[in-house]
């Protein structure tokens, strides 16, 4: 006998079965296959994101980075973080994300948020939070005039070594979609990681504040050198904990001579900062003989620092004001150093360029050439480190004619305001530490 199962075995399963449920196990693995791929994919923009936040130096930009990279993560339209005050009951910070100019226009006479309802609902019960109805969880206040409309929230709070220190808020998924429990575990992933860089940022800030304080420390304070006017100005580099080898000195000799060095050791550490300290000193010692012109004592000094150190190399400037006649005689010689700035007193502006002698370092044996110059009175002179004029994208004879620019906007100003607004418009990148000194022949 035969029919359409002739050569079945018995018990065996219809040939269509096996077709219907090899293809329902296929579609089980590609649904596996794709949920494994999306988690790779969150796993990724999660460890993307604690790079970025990492990179961040300075805590508002940490802050703002994390609520940004927490909206990416998980697809939201807005975000905040709010920092909790000391006492760790309100609010004292709200880094808000995702408004547009009309609804911050809507929100700019609001109050920054006190912590009730669904937001202080977080700060006293500090788990995460996921909602999928704002309005009508038991905590919600409503919004204050002019606020969008929010309908759901997930929030995390973030921690700073076992203390609170805020809380993460995520709003509408731009899919329309309430928020689920994979977008709970990647941004409770992702506070983990923002309170270590939180933690990592406010080590850098007492750092370099620190560090900042201790360079400070080994410049000095100008003395009276009237009857000349004079003022300086140290700025730290842009990347923090970074200790610098500028520095300058000026120093009152007598018969109305002043003695003024800039310089700069090579290196950003403790190493740099120590050199800087002792050529200063050594230079000081050497000033008073007036008998050896500046580049005689530039030699001195690098004789002395090859025989009893082992510093770095470092570029320096030095000079000396003499009375003569009716002004004032410039002498001075450098060591690699880039030239003073010399600005005149109906404001022009003219680089004091002059054969330069070798960086402190080299070669001890080598002569620095000595220049001289007449200054009338009312003339600025100004001394500054290459941190003020150094950028990678600009060469260095536009940055030049943008610092002389620069002078000749600002020389009507008092001295100290003067150097200051150097070091603020300055046409460097900021990746260097800068040191500036100003002096100004008396009136005539």
């Amino acid at each position: 006998m035969t029919g359409e199962n002739e050569g079945q075995q018995p018990g065996q399963p219809h040939l269509p079965d096996l077709h219907m449920r090899l293809r329902a196990e296929l579609g089980r693995i590609d649904d596996r296959l794709r949920g494994l791929l999306d988690t790779m994919d969150r796993l990724q923009g999660l460890l993307d994101a604690v790079v970025a936040i990492s990179r961040e130096v300075e805590l508002p930009a940490v802050l703002h980075r994390i609520v940004t990279t927490a909206m990416e993560l998980v697809g939201s339209r807005y975000g905040a973080l709010g920092v909790l005050s000391e006492s760790g009951e309100q609010l004292e910070q709200f880094i808000a994300v995702g408004l547009s100019e009309q609804e911050r226009a809507d929100l700019a006479e609001t109050d920054l948020p006190r912590g009730r309802g669904v937001l202080g609902h977080l700060i006293r019960h500090p788990e995460p939070l996921r909602v999928d109805s704002i309005s009508t969880h038991p905590s919600s206040v409503g919004f204050p005039p002019g606020h969008p409309y929010l309908r759901t929230l997930l929030g995390v709070a973030i921690s700073v070594r076992g203390e609170i220190y805020g809380d993460l808020y995520l709003s509408e998924r731009r899919d329309g979609q309430p928020f689920d429990v994979h977008d709970e575990n990647v941004v409770i992933a992702l506070a983990s990681a923002a309170g270590i860089a939180i933690e990592n940022v406010r080590l850098f800030e007492r750092v370099r504040i620190g560090a900042e304080q201790f360079q400070r420390l080994l410049l000095p304070t100008l003395p009276d050198l009237r009857p000349f006017a004079a003022a300086a100005v140290y700025q730290p580099a842009a990347e923090p904990s970074q200790l610098g080898g500028d520095w300058y000195d000026a120093i009152p000799l007598p018969g109305n001579v002043v003695a003024v060095v800039i310089g700069d050791v090579v290196g950003h550490d403790l190493e740099a900062a120590a050199a800087m300290a002792s050529t200063r000193n050594m230079l000081r010692s050497l000033l008073f003989d007036r008998g050896n012109p500046p580049g005689a004592v530039l030699t001195q000094l690098d004789r002395t620092l090859q025989a009893i150190t082992d510093n770095p190399v470092t570029t320096t400037t030095l000079a000396r004001f003499e009375p003569e006649g009716g002004g004032w005689r410039l002498h001075w010689s450098t060591a690699g150093h880039v030239p003073p700035l010399l600005i005149t007193p109906e404001h022009r502006t003219e680089y004091l360029f002059g054969e330069p002698g070798l960086p402190l370092g080299v070669d001890p044996e080598q002569p620095r050439p000595d220049h001289s110059r007449f200054l009338p009175p009312d003339t600025t002179v100004v001394f500054f480190t290459d941190g003020l004029i150094e950028h990678p994208d600009h060469p260095i004879d536009e940055s030049m004619d943008q610092l002389a620019d620069l002078a000749v906007a600002y020389a009507d100003l008092p001295l100290q305001e003067f150097v200051q607004a150097l070091a603020d418009h300055h046409p460097s990148d900021g990746h260097d530490d800068m040191a500036i000194l100003a002096l100004r022949t008396p009136h005539g």
